[in-house]
Formats: structure tokens, C-alpha cells, sequence
């Protein structure tokens, strides 16, 4: 049955944000305990990377650009549109916290799966969760919203928590913990990563169903805009990064599709408005239907190629 899921993971995501959306009650249920299984994946992801290796990733000035794009590049053009459409604050200081969202740590996995670099797709996803908090700064100040300022004591002790602690364990137990044992317990529990992963769009998509029993119309427009602010972290960055091979292209595009929604709501959590959640929940269908897209583009690529 593992083996199953393993190899059919990318559909199997999908399908559990569809589960989540028919079954509102147990996606609301586990909601709750997606920060500690936020924190167990990226946890279990870093510890499975070769830190040397990926250090020396994140020291590429290319990787910080694409960090750039990734967040202040799509936060200036989606500000920008949204004054220029009028949207209402609310739904606008949503967008702007998805723009400033750095990428899912399960996008490594995803990009292996495609049989590409998982390893550039790690430095992409670290580089964007470490300028996540400047990017959340300037999204939460930009509009100011009922819900208060920002609470830089709460606010440091998440980062300490979510994107600090995560680092650190990894680090420390790659230089404290013999290699051969690590690796040996990696591989007993690396199989089961997966399923960690498949709670995220189940759990998260709860409070968009929420607003689809409230009123479908305005659900509706939430699904829009998701699927819209998707195609376009995909479509502008693959054309950006089209001039570096289709492999490098495809990486880059779908490590800017997948957006870390749940922890940028474990971070600023109310501050982002009460828009963010539904439209972080109307995401999971865009975002895990995106890599069963991206297989086949890769194929359609390669075979044209």
C-alpha cells in the first residue's frame, strides 16, 4: 500500500485535497495539527539533504534571485493590480501574503519525483522560507488591517520556532550524529514522509468548504483568483528561467507554484486578514494539480525536444 502511494503520490495529493473538501469535518479536525506536522516534515527534509552540498547551493547568487523573484518580484506586480482593480483590502492583503509565501518543503520530493534536481529545488524552498519574514513584515504593514500591528515577540518566537528550529536540529544532528546511522534511520522513516505531506491539502482546504456552504458565489471567485495566482507563479517563471533548459525551467516554476501557505498562517496567523485562510484553502486544488500538470508538460518538453 506504501509503495502504491509512493509511486502515485503526486495524483494521491490531489486527491486529498478533494477528500478534504467532501469531508469538511475531518479536514476541520486535523487543521489544528498541521503546524506540528509542518514542523516534522521540514524537519525529516532537511535532515535527508547532503548539508555540505546544500550550503554550498545557497551560497549561488542565483538562488537568492530566484528568492527575489519568488517573493518581492510577484508582491510588486500583484500590489500593483490589485490597486489598478480595485480589489477590497482584505482580499488583496491575502494575495500579498501567498506572494510573499515561500515554497512548500514537500516541493523537493515533488521535484524528485519529476526526476529532476532535488537538491536545487531544497536551496529554492530554504532561500524563500528565510526571506518569508521580511516579505510578511512588509505584506502585514502595506495594510494594515482591524486585526492590530504585528506582535514582534509572538511573531519572533514562531520564526524561532518554524523556520529557525527546523535548521538548526538538522544541522546539529548531521555533525553530532555518526553519517551511517543517520542515514540508516532515514531510511526506515523517509518512506513514510509521504503521508505527511498528504495532510496538508486535506487540512487545509476545510475552511475553504466553509465558504462554499456560505455562499458558492464568492467561493467561487476565492477558486478563481487561487488558480489564477498559481498559473502565474508557474507560467512567469518558467518563461523567466525558459533560457536555462527545460530542466532548470520546470524546477524553478514549480518550486514558485507550490507556496507554503500553512506556514505563513503559523507565523502571522490573523494579522493576514480573514481572507487568507479560505483563499489558502481554495489553493490546494491549483497547487497539488499543478505537479500532475508539470509531468506532462516535462514529457510534452522532452519529447519536442
Amino acid at each position: 500500500m506504501l509503495t502504491f502511494l509512493v509511486k502515485h503520490s503526486l495524483v494521491c495529493m490531489f486527491l486529498c485535497a478533494l477528500l478534504g473538501f467532501a469531508f469538511p469535518v475531518a479536514s476541520n479536525a486535523l487543521f489544528p495539527f498541521l503546524p506540528y506536522v509542518l514542523f516534522t516534515l521540514m524537519l525529516l527534509t532537511l535532515i535527508g539533504m547532503p548539508m555540505e552540498q546544500l550550503i554550498k547551493r545557497l551560497c549561488h547568487r542565483s538562488i537568492w534571485l530566484y528568492a527575489l523573484l519568488h517573493s518581492a518580484f510577484f508582491m510588486a506586480i500583484f500590489a500593483l493590480c490589485g490597486v489598478l482593480l480595485g480589489l477590497s483590502d482584505e482580499l488583496l492583503l491575502a494575495i500579498l501574503g501567498v506572494g510573499a509565501t515561500g515554497s512548500l518543503f514537500a516541493t523537493p520530493a515533488i521535484v524528485r519525483a519529476l526526476g529532476y534536481d532535488a537538491l536545487e529545488a531544497m536551496a529554492m524552498t530554504i532561500a524563500t522560507t528565510l526571506l518569508l519574514p521580511v516579505a510578511l513584515f512588509i505584506s502585514i504593514h502595506s495594510l494594515p488591517m482591524s486585526q492590530g500591528s504585528l506582535d514582534f515577540v509572538t511573531y519572533g518566537i514562531r520564526l524561532l520556532i518554524f523556520i529557525v528550529g527546523p535548521i538548526l536540529i538538522s544541522f546539529s544532528l548531521h555533525y553530532i550524529v555518526p553519517k551511517e546511522s543517520l542515514q540508516r534511520a532515514l531510511l526506515k522513516v523517509s518512506p513514510y514522509t509521504i503521508l505527511l505531506v498528504f495532510a496538508f491539502p486535506f487540512g487545509l482546504i476545510g475552511n475553504y468548504r466553509g465558504l462554499w456552504d456560505e455562499n458558492a458565489s464568492q467561493a467561487m471567485i476565492f477558486l478563481l483568483v487561487a488558480a489564477v495566482l498559481v498559473s502565474i507563479f508557474f507560467v512567469v517563471t518558467f518563461f523567466l528561467y525558459r533560457h536555462h533548459g527545460i530542466e532548470k525551467s520546470l524546477t524553478a516554476a514549480i518550486t514558485s507554484g507550490n507556496r507554503n501557505v500553512l506556514l505563513t498562517y503559523s507565523i502571522a496567523g490573523v494579522l493576514l486578514g480573514p481572507a487568507f485562510l479560505p483563499l489558502a484553502g481554495a489553493m490546494q486544488v491549483p497547487t497539488y494539480i499543478l505537479p500532475v500538470i508539470t509531468r506532462r508538460v516535462a514529457r510534452y518538453l522532452k519529447n519536442r525536444s
